[in-house]
């Protein structure tokens, strides 16, 4: 769903049902976006980062009134190459801020079947949940679809004389990955992810 459309659902309902579900609106929040999941289509509201009188947004219980998750971008990440260079390992730089490739089989994620969510490792946004991965046998984590749509962009890539779809984070820019259209039913999608791209927040 469009961004605006969100925000026409936004203005019209959601913050009548947040006045009456939280109190005076003050919605559980993650990196400042609310994450509602309606008649199995995602829908974004942007909120503020803080309450008007700077408090923190409080967390309600779980699944209250259709929460079920929150999305993880407020806004792009902006560094530059320096301190890329400085915070990421030299494999990290090469694949996420280069467009490089890890040699397939080389990653433990690969071949990973812990629970949890997959995170950037450049910037920590909620990319892959582990109930999307599956073994694609090429050697790199492979995904039917992101935890948090909003959360990927693509992008032609015609590099070394080929035509791909190259899958970046949305809130850092880096680079993950690509995506074929051969992967697994319900999705038809592969996500093929460089497994140094990712950290794997497991579940407790």
């Amino acid at each position: 769903m469009a961004l605006e459309e969100a925000e026409r659902l936004a203005d019209r309902s959601l913050r009548g049902w947040i006045d009456r579900t939280f109190k005076r609106g003050r919605v559980a929040i993650g990196l400042g976006w609310l994450h509602l999941r309606r008649s199995g289509r995602t829908v974004l509201f942007e909120l503020p980062l803080s309450p008007p009188d700077g408090a923190g947004w409080p967390r309600p219980p779980g699944g209250v009134g259709g929460l079920k998750r929150y999305a993880g971008i407020v806004a792009r990440v902006e560094k530059t190459d320096e301190e890329w260079r400085r915070e990421l390992t030299p494999e990290q730089y090469r694949v996420l801020r280069q467009q490089g490739t890890e040699p397939p089989f080389s990653h433990p994620y690969a071949f990973s079947k812990d629970e949890g969510v997959f995170r950037c490792a450049a910037c920590g946004a909620e990319l892959f949940g582990s109930d999307a991965k599956f073994d694609s046998g090429t050697g790199w984590p492979s995904f039917t679809e992101p935890a948090v749509a909003e959360n990927v962009e693509t992008e032609t890539d015609t590099s070394h004389g080929m035509i791909r779809t190259e899958v970046r984070c949305r809130r850092c820019g880096s680079h993950l990955g690509h995506v074929f259209d051969d992967g697994p039913a319900p999705t038809g999608q592969r996500y093929c992810i460089n497994g140094v791209c990712l950290v794997l927040e497991r579940d407790v």
